[in-house]
């Protein structure tokens, strides 16, 4: 049986409206930030002068470019499946560490407790062993209430097989349209989110652009006098000084 069979599509709708909402606030919020200097210090000079890089456009349109490719990734999971999944199963917002749905069930006298995670490569092996210690913890306000207790990690997207190795495990790992099925009873769930979203993303496309080309400008600027000769050229001296020297 899965943990919801009549999801309100409304609430997932809005869900869904919200999280986009905080996805482009919090990318732009993060883009009109961005300092020049503070970025130079953490990246590698040696590589840019090996790949031959003649201009600070080139340079900005790279370090803008990776620093869009790797937040985005980071808040889009932090701030995009949760709540679509806390919408979709009918459960509650878990107060217990690690865990981020728990449905209770009086029918089954069943209490189930969901770790929602973006995708399937999340864990090492550190973090794979607190999450089950999240479990064992969460496990015993089932046992105080003398419920049936289930566990799942469900990875939003992509897909997890079982090996068959190992001990076994005291949860279910759930991915992609399994998580979703498992979640709302709906084999159709997991393309749906996609319909779901119908046109909302293009209403933040012209403020992000806006914000991504002006950070280009502005890191041109501050490239250019922080790190280039009079006539323009890469004072590369200058710039490995500033992100290797003392």
């Amino acid at each position: 049986m899965p943990l919801n069979s009549s999801y309100n599509e409304q609430a997932v709708i809005q869900a869904i409206a919200s999280a986009l909402e905080m996805f482009y606030g919090t990318l732009i919020e993060k883009i009109d930030g961005l300092n020049i200097r503070k970025i130079m210090k953490r990246k590698n000079p040696y590589l840019y002068r090996a790949k031959a890089m003649q201009s600070a456009a080139e340079i900005v349109e790279s370090v803008l470019t990776a620093f869009v490719s790797s937040s985005e990734e980071t808040i889009f999971g932090n701030c995009f499946f949760e709540p679509i999944a806390l919408a979709a199963s009918g459960g509650n917002k878990a107060l217990a560490e690690g865990i981020d749905i728990m449905i209770q069930d009086d029918v089954t006298n069943t209490i189930s407790a969901i770790a929602v995670k973006s995708g399937p490569s999340v864990f090492n092996a550190d973090s794979k062993k607190r999450q089950e210690q999240n479990f064992m913890a969460a496990s015993k306000l089932a046992q105080q209430v003398k419920a049936r207790y289930d566990a799942y990690i469900g990875y939003c997207y992509g897909k997890k097989r079982d090996s068959g190795r190992g001990r076994p495990k005291m949860y279910q790992e759930l991915a992609g349209k399994q998580f979703w099925a498992e979640l709302t009873g709906d084999m159709d769930f997991y393309k749906k989110i996609i319909g779901y979203m119908g046109t909302m993303p293009e209403q933040y496309i012209a403020g992000y652009k806006e914000s991504y080309n002006k950070a280009a400008n502005r890191l041109v600027r501050e490239f250019s006098n922080s790190f280039c000769n009079e006539d323009g050229s890469i004072d590369w001296g200058k710039l490995v000084e500033f992100n290797s020297g003392d």
